[in-house]
C-alpha cells in the first residue's frame, strides 16, 4: 500500500497530533507500506525532503502565517504530484488544505480517510476568529468528500458537533501509545539530575492556553498545605510556543511566585520521557476545551505505573474511565483538582493497574493494525 499522509505540522514540532502521525506512519512503514508525509516547512531550517523512521517527508515552504495557520503557495503542486503516485490518503484535521487533497483523492478514486484530532479554537482577535471560521468550513468540506472519518473514542464522537454531522462515516480507532523500555538505573539517574525528593506532579504538554496550566497553578496552595515539598515537573515546549506568547506572559508572574515548586524540563526525548513518568506520583491533564480530545500522555504515564487526573472533557476523560487508573475532575476546577491530587498521592497504590491491562487497550501496533485493515477494506 502506498499511503499519502497530510497535516499542517509534523516532527520535530511537538504536539499530540504530530506524535500520533509519527507513530502511525513509522508503524505502517515497518509493515512494508510506502508512507509519505506532506506537511509545512514551518521552520526554514528544516529540509524540504528527508526520510525519518522509514517515512518520506515532503515539506512545502511557508510564505506567511495567520496565527498558527500557514500559507504555502507550492502545496497544491506538491499534492498533485504526490497523489498520482499513492493508493490512498490519510488526512489529519484540523487542516486548511484538507478539502483540496480530499477532492484529488475523490477524482483519482482513492480512499480518503480523515482523522479528526480536535476542534480548532484560535486565540482572541478578529483575524484569528476569521481564520477559525475558514478552517471550520474547510473541515466540513473535507468531511463531505471523505470516505471514512476516524475518531479516538465514541465519547468524543458523540459530543463533537463536527463528528455528529458525519456520524455514518465515523469509525473509532484508539490512538497509538508507546513508551520505550527504561532501566531502573536510568529512572534513578533522572531522579538525581532533577533533585527529586518530595511528591511530584507531572505535566507533559506544550505551554498553551487549552492545556489549562493555570488550573494546576491555582491548585498549588491547597496541595502545599498538605504536602509542602511538592514540585511540578513540566515536560514540553514552554518558550516561544507558536501562537501562545501572550499566554506565557500572562502566566509568568505565577511561575515566578512558585519557582521553588515548579520546574520546566523542556522537550524530552523518548528515553527521558520514559524516565520522567516513573518519577511522577501523578500526571495531570487539566485541559479546558475541545481542542483536547484524549491526552496521549495519560496512557504513556499509565504504562509506567503512574496514575492520571484528567478534566471531564469528552474523550479526555476516557483513559481514566476505561482503566480506572486515576480520577476525573470538573473542567477548570482548581479546588477539585487539588483534592484529587492529594487523594492520589495519599493512596497511590489503590490507583495503579497492571501494565498488561493498559496495553490490551492502547498500543501503536493495535492502531496500525486497525488502519491497515480499514485501508485494505476500502481498497477492496
Amino acid at each position: 500500500m502506498r499511503l499519502l499522509c497530510a497535516l499542517t505540522y509534523y516532527r520535530p514540532y511537538t504536539s499530540g497530533l504530530t506524535i500520533y502521525v509519527q507513530r502511525l506512519a513509522a508503524a505502517l512503514a515497518r509493515r512494508g507500506h510506502t508512507v509519505t508525509i506532506l506537511t509545512s516547512q514551518y521552520d526554514p531550517s528544516l529540509p524540504l525532503r528527508e526520510v525519518l523512521d522509514g517515512v518520506r517527508v515532503v515539506r512545502a515552504p511557508v510564505l506567511a502565517r495567520v496565527s498558527k495557520g500557514v500559507i504555502m503557495p507550492t502545496f497544491g503542486a506538491l499534492a498533485n504530484a504526490l497523489s498520482l503516485h499513492h493508493d490512498a490518503m490519510s488526512l489529519h484535521l484540523p487542516q486548511f488544505d484538507a478539502p483540496g487533497l480530499a477532492l484529488r483523492g475523490k477524482l483519482l478514486r482513492q480512499p480518503v480517510v480523515l482523522t479528526y484530532h480536535s476542534d480548532l479554537q484560535m486565540p482572541p482577535g478578529w483575524l484569528n476568529q476569521v481564520a477559525n471560521r475558514v478552517v471550520d468550513v474547510s473541515n466540513l468540506a473535507a468531511g463531505a468528500l471523505a470516505t471514512t472519518i476516524i475518531a479516538y473514542t465514541h465519547d468524543f464522537a458523540d459530543h463533537s458537533p463536527y463528528l455528529r454531522r458525519f456520524r455514518s462515516k465515523v469509525r473509532i480507532i484508539p490512538p497509538p501509545v508507546e513508551v520505550m523500555p527504561v532501566a531502573s538505573t536510568d529512572v534513578e539517574t533522572f531522579r538525581r539530575r532533577w533533585n527529586i525528593q518530595g511528591p511530584i506532579i507531572g505535566m507533559a504538554a506544550r505551554l498553551a492556553a487549552e492545556k489549562g496550566v493555570e488550573v494546576l497553578i491555582n491548585a498549588l496552595p491547597r496541595i502545599l498545605e498538605t504536602y509542602p515539598n511538592t514540585r511540578v515537573l513540566f515536560a514540553g515546549p514552554y518558550e516561544n510556543v507558536l501562537g501562545e506568547e501572550a499566554y506565557a506572559r500572562l502566566l509568568a508572574p505565577l511561575f515566578d511566585r512558585y519557582r521553588e515548586h515548579w520546574s520546566f524540563l523542556g522537550t524530552l526525548g523518548p528515553a527521558d520521557i520514559a524516565a520522567f513518568f516513573p518519577n511522577c506520583d501523578v500526571v495531570v491533564v487539566p485541559s479546558l476545551n475541545s481542542t483536547e480530545t484524549f491526552g496521549l500522555v495519560q496512557v504513556e504515564a499509565m504504562l509506567c505505573g503512574t496514575p492520571s487526573i484528567a478534566s471531564a472533557l469528552p474523550g479526555v476523560r476516557q483513559p481514566v474511565l476505561q482503566t480506572g487508573m486515576g480520577e476525573i475532575v470538573p473542567i477548570g476546577d482548581s479546588a477539585a483538582l487539588a483534592e484529587a491530587i492529594i487523594r492520589v498521592i495519599d493512596k497511590r497504590p489503590h490507583y495503579v493497574r497492571p501494565r498488561d491491562e493498559i496495553t490490551a487497550r492502547f498500543s501503536t501496533e493495535r492502531t496500525a493494525t486497525d488502519y491497515e485493515r480499514l485501508f485494505a477494506d476500502l481498497l477492496g
